[in-house]
């Protein structure tokens, strides 16, 4: 095919408000390096990492809720999850369909017009303790076209739509990665906060694959969507934990909210329980009381660098069957303020995507 010189994309220009997204249709179209190829981004998703970078909610001086720090002013440092800042504009977008149009040097060409989904958890550049993401510390898919690393790339023979396939990276890794690092096993008692959020439904579908029994804390009005994706049983949000469960009851949290029932979470885990988190949404600072950790002999994990055999063990479910995906709504790329609109409104089950277009005038 023809690779044009220039493409299509939103470009983020600094840390803020909607204001802060520009759509791009002059960008030029990036050219793989040595290992890299070259995506025709097919779908791309909306996640929550693609508002807090944009409004700088990593950032030390916050500790509000997502919805508080939204109508906050700009950080007064780094507003990126690793404290070191962005390079502006970038174009973010951890999730990425596409398919191969071009290859660098050292890559196998036979790559070349494969459908792919990528892991947005870079590892194969993984330096030290550090590991890049897309769309953060590289550009990622909120283009027409996004160089990757061919080794974090993983070939789709999977029936599911582009645009159920971009709902697997960014979601779906982190929360694979949750039960992996939570050990969570078949007949586990595990509670999925968040429940009907990207990672919070990603996590209740996974372990029902590892035949976990599921409780689910969500919304009153989305509690249905939830036991069809396989929860046992759902707790509506707020709802006192204790009261409705009682103590020590769970074997594993998974945790993606934070905020004001956090202390609740160590009391419905029973001794010896293990507690998974990877997002704060409801705030990030909260009360920990010591004794209940080591007296329960609780185990801690922060869970954000991924393996690659997790990922591609989401890969092999998506191109068996056994995975799928729930996409709410697609938007053009083009209607991003839309799209994230959207997605904070929180109206929704499943994935929130972008289509790309197919030409670049939007």
């Amino acid at each position: 095919m023809i690779i044009p010189d220039t493409m299509a994309g939103i470009e983020l220009t600094g840390h803020g408000g909607f204001g802060q997204l520009r759509c791009n249709t002059r960008l030029a179209v990036p050219k793989p390096l040595a290992g890299e190829v070259l995506l025709k981004v097919l779908a791309c998703g909306i996640n929550n990492t693609d508002i807090n970078t944009r409004i700088g909610w990593y950032a030390g001086e916050i500790s509000t809720a997502t919805d508080a720090a939204l109508e906050g002013g700009r950080p007064v440092g780094a507003g990126d999850w690793t404290g070191q800042g962005l390079t502006f504009p970038r174009i973010q977008g951890a999730d990425a369909c596409g398919v191969i149009v071009d290859i660098g040097k050292g890559v196998e060409p036979t790559r070349t017009g494969s459908r792919v989904i990528v892991q947005a958890c870079l590892v194969s550049l993984r330096q030290g303790s550090f590991t890049p993401w897309l769309g953060s510390e590289r550009d990622g898919a909120f283009a027409q076209y996004v160089c990757v690393p061919s080794a974090d790339c993983h070939a789709v023979t999977s029936n599911l739509s582009n645009a159920e396939l971009a709902a697997i990276p960014c979601a779906y890794g982190t929360a694979e990665n949750l039960l992996s690092r939570a050990g969570v096993k078949a007949g586990d008692a595990v509670l999925i906060t968040g429940a009907s959020g990207n990672v919070g439904l990603a996590a209740v579908q996974l372990a029902k694959l590892r035949h976990a029994n599921v409780i689910a804390v969500c919304a009153d009005d989305k509690a249905q969507a939830l036991l069809q994706a396989g929860a046992l049983q759902t707790i509506a949000r707020n709802a006192p934990l204790v009261g409705v469960l009682g103590e020590s009851c769970v074997d594993v949290v998974i945790d993606v909210v934070g905020g004001p029932q956090w202390p609740q979470l160590c009391d419905v885990l029973r001794p010896g329980g293990r507690y998974a988190v990877s997002g704060a949404i409801a705030g990030p600072i909260v009360p920990l009381d010591l004794r209940k950790l080591y007296l329960k002999d609780l185990s801690f994990f922060g869970c954000t660098v991924q393996s690659r055999e997790g990922f591609l063990r989401l890969v092999a479910l998506a191109n068996s069957g056994a995975l799928k995906p729930l996409v709410a709504k697609t938007f053009p790329l083009h209607e991003i303020v839309a799209a994230q609109q959207a997605f904070l409104s929180k109206q929704h089950v499943g994935k929130i995507i972008m289509m790309p277009p197919e030409f670049i005038g939007m």
